[in-house]
C-alpha cells in the first residue's frame, strides 16, 4: 500500500512502523499505550520531522504521517502526536529561539517529554479571531487570562502551547501569539470533560488566571503570531487525515478478514457483493484520501504553507469521510459481532466521527474551499 509519492526510505519506515505497531496491537491500557509511546520515541519515530541538531530524524510531515497511519492501521494511534511533534515540535522548530529548540526539541523527539496545543475556547470554537484569552505585558513578563476547552492530553503534558492574543500597540486591536505554560504554572487550572469517547487522552477545560509567565515563553515574534499558528495547523490536519486513514484501514482489515471466514450457505460472505463491493468501495476512498494527505506533506515539507493549506484542509476532508465511512461498513460487515468487544469494532464508531468534528468541522472547511479554493463570496 506504498503510496505514489513515496521513495524506497518511506517504505522502509512504513513498513517498520507496521511491524511495531502488531507486536503492541490494539489495547486500551494506559501502562501498554505509555510502553507504545516510549518505544516509538526510543526507535525514533515520534521525532523524525525534526531537526537532526536536536535529536530529530531530519524528515518532515511526509514521514511524520507514516507513522501515525501505520500505528492507527495497526489499532494503536497516538492522538498525542498529531499534538506533541507535529503542533508544537513544528512551531517551535521553526519560529523558537536557540534556547527554545535547546530546551524542548530533544524531548519531543524521543517521547520523554510533551506538550499539549490549546486554540479551542467555548466561544470562539478554533477562530483565532474571536479568542478571549489575552496576554498582557508586566515590566519583563507576560500575564495569560483566559479559558480553553476541549484540550487533549493536559494531563500527561509537560506544558501546553497557548494561543492567545495581545494588543498590537500601533493599531490597538489584537493578534495571536502563541506561549509555552508549563503544567504547574500558578493559575493555570484544568477540569476533566466526561466524554463518552473512551480514550487515553482525555480531554480538558482549562483556566488561566492571570498565570505569569517569563519573556521567553513567548514562541517566535510577537507580530508573526498569525504565520506561526497556520504553520502548527496544516500539520495538525495532515496528521488528523493520518490518524482517520490509518483508523479506516484497521476497520477495513478487520472486516475483510471476518468475510473471508465467515460462511453462509456454504462460502465465505465475502464472495457477495452486497459484501464485497461496499469494503472495495470504502477501500478506494481510503486509498484517495491518503493520496491528498501525501499531497498535502510534500507541498508543507516544501515549504508551500498556501498550497499545504488548501491540500490539508481537502485530506482532513476526505480522510475523516472516508473513515467514517469504513467503519460503518466494516461494522455492518460483522453484523451482531461487529458491535461486540471481542472484535473491537464497536468502539471506532465513535472515536471515527472525531476526525470530522476536530480539529475544524467539514463544514469550515467547506468553507473554506469554497472561498480560498473556488473565489465564492464569504457568507460571514
Amino acid at each position: 500500500m506504498t503510496g505514489v509519492t513515496e521513495n524506497a526510505e518511506h517504505h522502509a519506515l512504513r513498513t517498520a512502523v507496521a511491524a511495531l505497531g502488531r507486536r503492541h496491537g490494539r489495547t486500551h491500557d494506559p501502562e501498554s499505550r505509555d510502553a507504545l509511546w516510549a518505544e516509538a520515541g526510543k526507535l525514533g519515530y515520534l521525532g523524525v520531522n525534526l531537526p537532526e541538531e536536536y535529536g530529530g530524524g531530519g524528515g518532515g510531515m511526509a514521514e511524520l504521517s507514516i507513522v501515525l497511519e501505520e500505528l492507527g492501521a495497526a489499532g494503536c494511534p497516538l492522538l498525542m502526536m498529531v499534538v506533541s511533534p507535529a503542533i508544537c515540535g513544528t512551531v517551535i522548530a521553526r519560529f523558537g529561539t536557540d534556547e527554545q529548540k535547546r530546551r524542548w526539541l530533544p524531548g519531543l523527539a524521543d517521547g520523554s517529554r510533551t506538550m499539549a496545543f490549546g486554540i479551542t475556547e467555548p466561544d470562539a470554537g478554533s477562530n483565532s479571531h474571536r479568542i478571549t484569552t489575552t496576554a498582557r505585558r508586566d515590566g519583563d513578563d507576560w500575564v495569560l487570562t483566559g479559558r480553553k476547552v476541549f484540550i487533549s492530553g493536559v494531563d500527561i503534558a509537560d506544558a501546553t502551547l497557548i494561543v492567545g492574543r495581545t494588543e498590537d500597540a500601533r493599531t490597538g486591536k489584537l493578534k495571536p501569539c502563541l506561549f509555552v505554560v508549563p503544567r504547574d504554572a500558578p493559575g493555570f487550572g484544568r477540569r476533566p470533560i466526561d466524554m463518552e469517547l473512551h480514550a487515553h487522552e482525555k480531554q480538558f477545560e482549562l483556566t488561566l488566571d492571570d498565570v505569569r509567565l517569563p519573556a521567553d515563553a513567548l514562541i517566535g515574534d510577537e507580530d508573526a503570531g498569525l504565520l506561526q499558528l497556520f504553520a502548527g495547523l496544516n500539520p495538525e490536519r495532515i496528521m488528523t487525515a493520518a490518524f482517520a486513514v490509518g483508523m479506516g484501514r484497521y476497520a477495513v482489515a478487520r472486516a475483510v478478514a471476518y468475510a473471508k471466514e465467515r460462511q453462509v450457505w456454504k462460502a465465505p460472505i465475502g464472495a457477495h457483493q452486497a459484501i464485497a463491493h461496499p469494503l472495495a468501495q470504502v477501500h478506494i476512498e481510503l486509498e484517495l484520501a491518503r493520496l491528498m494527505m501525501q499531497r498535502a506533506a510534500d507541498l508543507y515539507d516544501a515549504g508551500d504553507d498556501v498550497g499545504a493549506g488548501e491540500a490539508a484542509n481537502m485530506a482532513k476532508y476526505a480522510a475523516a469521510e472516508a473513515c467514517v465511512r469504513a467503519v460503518d461498513q466494516s461494522v455492518h460487515t460483522l453484523g451482531g459481532n461487529g458491535l461486540t468487544r471481542e472484535f473491537g469494532l464497536a468502539s471506532l464508531i465513535t472515536a471515527s466521527r472525531v476526525a470530522r468534528i476536530a480539529p475544524v468541522s467539514r463544514e469550515m472547511i467547506l468553507n473554506y474551499v469554497s472561498h480560498q479554493s473556488l473565489g465564492l463570496p464569504k457568507s460571514y
